[in-house]
């Protein structure tokens, strides 16, 4: 059937994959500004996300998910209940590969999970800026009996390489709509989620391998004026001994923590802001469904 020219187009798109696939890299490179945290930590996202742009006469809203991966805790379960549920919502699906290190155990319960859908399923393999040509196509070939994708595109989502092919063919799919969203929107969350997130994602970068992935972190205040925003946040760690990893030798690491996150939640308002960090110690938050649902998480 040959489309009407001029036409508006409207969709969801769900990014989907195992953790450390480059999920939210593509995601912040496609929306063009940082609005998900990135990390070699696995399980970095835990909310879904949408991401929105508009070209031309097609909107599109990507909805950032969690990684795919086999379940242990309430925490987890949660977390790919919340990427799962995406391909109900989704009218295209993103499958994103890592090309560099597959996890093929993770990425096989999820094409189990698309081989039972009907709905057009791309696939993007990404990092090839840091593989050969020779696996790469190998890769290709594999992935191409794996599912019966509607293509299979390689990627760059830290370069940018092979993204406008992506958004090419993604729109082959998108359907017919009005606009669902402002044309200069980039995402549905609130500059207070995208705070709480910065602060965490500066959490893993600067503890390392010390603190595992259970940290959360909340906005107790955020308090705006024309000049400057006052934050306070709450950082909650399951165990005192990570409570002490992160405030550090008389509180050096949670000033280093403090520091970057400041100068990057400055740069997404671009004004000034006043951050002022607090470390709680909530006993195995992360299977605690009190917990989960005060964080967020439920």
């Amino acid at each position: 059937m040959e489309e009407t020219p001029n036409k508006q187009k409207a969709g969801f798109i769900a990014i989907l994959g195992a953790p450390n696939a480059g999920k939210s890299t593509l995601l912040n490179n496609m929306v063009g500004q940082k609005i998900s945290i990135t990390s070699k930590k696995p399980q970095t996202t835990r909310n879904r996300i949408l991401g929105l742009v508009t070209r031309s006469n097609c909107q599109y809203i990507f909805i950032d998910t969690p990684g795919i991966h086999r379940v242990k805790g309430a925490l987890n379960a949660k977390i790919v209940d919340a990427a799962l549920s995406s391909i109900g919502d989704a009218d295209v699906i993103l499958f994103i590969a890592d090309a560099f290190r597959s996890d093929l155990r993770s990425e096989n319960i999820l094409l189990t999970r698309l081989n039972n859908i009907n709905k057009p399923v791309i696939c993007a393999l990404n990092k090839i800026d840091i593989i050969e040509k020779t696996p790469l196509l190998f890769l290709i070939e594999k992935h191409s009996k794996d599912h019966s994708f509607k293509s299979i595109i390689p990627i760059s989502a830290k370069h940018g390489t092979g993204v406008d092919i992506l958004f090419s063919e993604i729109e082959k799919f998108m359907p017919e709509s009005p606009m669902l969203f402002p044309e200069d929107a980039v995402t549905d969350v609130s500059q207070r989620f995208i705070a709480a997130e910065i602060i965490r994602e500066k959490v893993f970068r600067y503890t390392g391998e010390e603190i595992p992935y259970a940290v959360a972190v909340t906005i107790e205040s955020f308090k705006e004026t024309s000049k400057i925003d006052k934050i306070d946040a709450t950082i909650h760690v399951e165990k005192k001994s990570q409570k002490g990893i992160i405030i550090g030798k008389k509180g050096s690491k949670l000033v280093q923590i403090g520091t970057a996150a400041r100068k990057e939640i400055e740069e997404m308002t671009g004004k000034r802001a006043y951050l002022k960090l607090f470390v709680h110690v909530e006993k195995n938050w992360s299977n605690n469904a009190k917990a989960l649902l005060e964080f967020g998480y439920l």
